[in-house]
């Protein structure tokens, strides 16, 4: 099997929270606007297998991924979050459940990383704690494990 690099992933889940964000914002079929984005960038190095994975999941397991979450909004409705945000937490929450090869530390930063980048100001901050919390109840031995070590 082939290692994919961390930066290949990193890339691979920036362009899907920009197209997940554009599918939220447009509701155009999925697989038109991951052509567009193989069309529109380069994608030479990008874990593309993993964009494509991120893009058809989320949509897919999209009830499930927003129930895994919802609980720890703090207060907030859903609808009240920015399209960044309910992005970011979708692609975070979809790693969280069903990619447990990557350590959810590793999700969670990646996620913040992406909101500092594109996101509102002090978005990172709830992006965190939200998806600690889910962490928490998605991963529930993995993160135990790693706050008793």
């Amino acid at each position: 099997m082939m290692t994919v690099s961390p930066a290949a992933r990193r890339k691979a889940r920036h362009y899907a929270m920009q197209a997940i964000y554009q599918w939220q914002m447009s509701q155009a079929a999925i697989h038109i606007i991951e052509a567009e984005f193989h069309s529109d960038n380069d994608m030479t190095k990008v874990d593309v297998d993993y964009f494509h994975e991120l893009l058809h999941g989320i949509v897919q397991h999209l009830g499930d991924l927003d129930a895994a979450y919802t609980p720890f909004l703090q207060q907030r409705e859903l609808g009240e979050l920015d399209p960044i945000t309910r992005a970011l937490l979708r692609l975070a929450t979809y790693e969280l459940q069903r990619r447990i090869d990557v350590p959810y530390k590793v999700v969670i930063n990646e996620a913040v990383s992406l909101a500092k980048k594109f996101g509102a100001t002090d978005s990172h901050k709830f992006i965190n704690g939200v998806l600690d919390k889910t962490a928490g109840a998605v991963r529930r031995v993995e993160v135990q494990a790693e706050k008793s070590s």
